[in-house]
Order: structure tokens, then C-alpha cells, then sequence
């Protein structure tokens, strides 16, 4: 059960990531991976809605758009190679890393389709194409199955083996990522 700090700290994830969170990169991580859950719930209802919310439409965009080239970088650039170097040979960290590099590929590839279809209908124009339907689920799939795999893997991982030096220079590469100060 969740307290009531934890409800606040947390909120609702229709909105992005606390950036005060990045004091806690971990966590930080942790929060984002909620908040895309809820975004592949959205995208699995634009899916099926027969006339989507725009307002829900926007809101997706601007994830995809915005936030989810700022996930993929901070787990790419610098998340994944402390892993590399911190992790013992026995953990057999690079295999999880390179699948998940896998799953960044195939999003890299999935991802502007899924943007194209639903700016279409941002603008007004006809509802999704079975197709289009069809290509919003199997993207919703990937993604959850992505983040149970980094969830159950990677962060605990992470808040094994990292230091807080690792840590710190997390927290510094992320904010200069967002354009934040220290």
C-alpha cells in the first residue's frame, strides 16, 4: 500500500517525469518506466477507440516526441556502459544490455510510424486504418514487454553494483541532457 508521501512524490504519470527525481537517477528511471506504462495503456485505447481523444493523442506525441528520446539516450549513453563496467563477468550483464539495445533498434524503427498515425489524427484527419491499428498494439507489446525486462534486470542491476560517484555523474549527464542546471 502506498503512503500518502509516496502518492506525492509519485503522482499520476499523466504528466512527465519530476525532474527533481534526477537527484535519484534510479528512481528517476523507475518513475519513467510508470509513466510509459501508462502511455502504452493510452496508446492501447487510441487503438481501439473507434473516434481516439485528441486530448489523449497530443498527450502521447508529445511523449514520443519528447520524452522517450531523452529515456533512450540516458539508458544508452550512460546507464548501460556504467553497467558494463561496474557489473561482474557472472552477472552477464552485456546480454541483457544488447538485447535491450535490440528493443531500442526496433522502437527506433516502429516509433515515427506510430507518431505519423496519430499527428494524422491530431490534425483532424479520418480515424486509424486497421493497419495503423494493428501497428499501435504490437508497438504497445514490445514496450511492455521492454519494460518488464529493464524493471526486473537492469535497475535492480543498477542499484547493485553502481556507486555513488556512478550515481552522481547519472544525475549530471541527465540534467545536461534536459538543458537543468546542477
Amino acid at each position: 500500500m502506498r503512503s500518502d508521501a509516496d502518492q506525492g512524490r509519485r503522482g499520476d504519470c499523466l504528466r512527465p517525469t519530476d525532474p527533481s527525481l534526477l537527484s535519484d537517477p534510479l528512481t528517476f528511471f523507475h518513475e519513467d518506466h510508470l509513466r510509459e506504462r501508462e502511455i502504452c495503456a493510452m496508446l492501447e485505447r487510441i487503438a481501439t477507440a473507434e473516434t481516439p481523444k485528441t486530448c489523449a493523442v497530443t498527450h502521447v506525441l508529445g511523449f514520443l516526441r519528447e520524452e522517450l528520446p531523452l529515456h533512450l539516450e540516458d539508458e544508452e549513453q550512460d546507464l548501460f556502459p556504467l553497467l558494463r563496467r561496474r557489473c561482474e563477468p557472472s552477472d552477464e550483464i552485456g546480454k541483457a544490455i544488447d538485447r535491450l539495445a535490440g528493443d531500442h533498434r526496433l522502437s527506433d524503427a516502429q516509433t515515427p510510424p506510430v507518431v505519423a498515425a496519430l499527428a494524422r489524427l491530431e490534425r483532424g484527419g479520418e480515424s486509424l486504418s486497421a493497419d495503423e491499428r494493428e501497428r499501435l498494439v504490437i508497438y504497445v507489446g514490445h514496450a511492455r514487454s521492454h519494460l518488464i525486462f529493464e524493471n526486473a534486470i537492469i535497475l535492480p542491476f543498477a542499484r547493485l553494483r553502481l556507486t555513488e560517484s556512478d550515481l552522481q555523474t547519472l544525475t549530471l549527464r541527465m540534467r545536461q541532457r534536459r538543458g537543468l542546471g546542477r
